[in-house]
């Protein structure tokens, strides 16, 4: 089991800010990839998520903290439990065969895509490669709403609030400290029952 009270966590102050991780550089290669759940034992099918990016040959380098989240851009199911990881290396998969392996992640932990944006088992977003710019039928980054999500940006702002979105020019804590998206994001607490769901 994954606790928030084993997890550092990365603090920021201003985000105003427009350095680029002065005190901590980032890999020359670097992604982050969104986890999130609402469904059965929800922090277990994050840690099934993670062991599944690490066998499959990928170095975890972070992980943010534990956010539970109130669903949005959706209809009343249960509250997620969210975060996100930095991966990074030299040989890190193109963005076409990286994306493919999170979709059969997915699969293999049982994701069955029924309803658009239902309830689900695990989810895994390709939020960044890079300063990757791209645009397919099958991929986009970065990922084309992750500024417009609380549930992604908390998490990120964690890990890397200097860091730049490539295509908006801003840092990750101005967009945070900028979104409209005003649903509840807390520091999951296991020990608590939660009451993000929404209402039927």
């Amino acid at each position: 089991m994954i606790t928030n009270a084993k997890i550092k966590r990365t603090r920021y102050k201003d985000p105003n800010t427009t350095i680029r991780m002065s005190a901590s550089p980032l890999p020359s290669d670097y992604v982050y990839v969104g986890l999130g759940s609402n469904l059965g034992d929800r922090a277990g099918n994050l840690l099934l998520a993670i062991r599944s990016l690490l066998a499959a040959g990928l170095d975890i380098a972070r992980l943010s903290s534990i956010y539970e989240t109130e669903p949005v851009e959706t209809f009343a199911q249960p509250a997620f439990l969210n975060m996100v990881a930095e991966l990074r290396g030299d040989r890190l998969p193109s963005p076409d065969h990286l994306m493919e392996t999170l979709l059969a992640i997915e699969r293999q932990l049982g994701r069955i895509r029924e309803v658009p944006l239902g309830p689900r088992l695990i989810d895994l977003d390709f939020l960044l490669y890079g300063e990757r710019l791209q645009a397919t039928p099958i991929l986009s980054l970065p990922h084309p709403r992750m500024h417009q999500r609380r549930f992604v940006l908390e998490p990120l702002a964690e890990l890397c609030p200097h860091l730049v979105h490539p295509a908006l020019k801003q840092t990750i804590a101005q967009l945070l400290a900028t979104t409209k998206d005003n649903s509840e994001v807390r520091l999951w607490q296991p020990q608590q029952s939660s009451n993000l769901a929404e209402e039927p």
